[in-house]
C-alpha cells in the first residue's frame, strides 16, 4: 500500500524562476509588437495566417492582445480566413510612436 505522503514532484526556490513567461508564440509576437509600434497611425498590419508557424488565430490573438497590455498599447483586430489584421486604437498609448517625427 503507497503512502499519501509521497511526494511526486521536486520543488524549487520561487526566487530562482525567471520573472517573465516565454511562451511558445515569443518570438512572433516579439515581432509583430516591433513592426506594430513603427505603424503609421491609419494603418493596420497583415499577418497571413499561413506563415504564424500553424499557430491558431485565437491563440495568436490572444498573445498579440496580452503583449500589447504588457506595454500599455491597446490593440483592434480583425480576421478573415486568411489573415490577422492588428492596428493600434486612437486611445492607446503610443509611447515611443509619440517622439517619431
Amino acid at each position: 500500500m503507497e503512502s499519501k505522503n509521497v511526494r511526486r514532484y521536486g520543488s524549487i526556490k520561487i526566487a530562482s524562476l525567471g520573472n517573465r513567461r516565454r511562451g511558445k508564440h515569443h518570438d512572433l509576437v516579439r515581432g509583430i509588437m516591433r513592426e506594430l509600434k513603427e505603424l503609421r497611425p491609419g494603418l493596420a498590419l497583415e499577418i497571413p495566417l499561413s506563415q504564424v508557424g500553424g499557430v491558431e488565430l485565437a491563440n495568436l490573438r490572444s498573445a498579440v492582445h496580452r503583449a500589447a497590455a504588457t506595454q500599455n498599447l491597446t490593440l483592434e483586430t480583425q480576421s478573415d480566413t486568411e489573415n490577422l489584421y492588428v492596428w493600434l486604437s486612437p486611445k492607446s498609448t503610443r509611447g515611443e510612436q509619440s517622439q517619431r517625427p
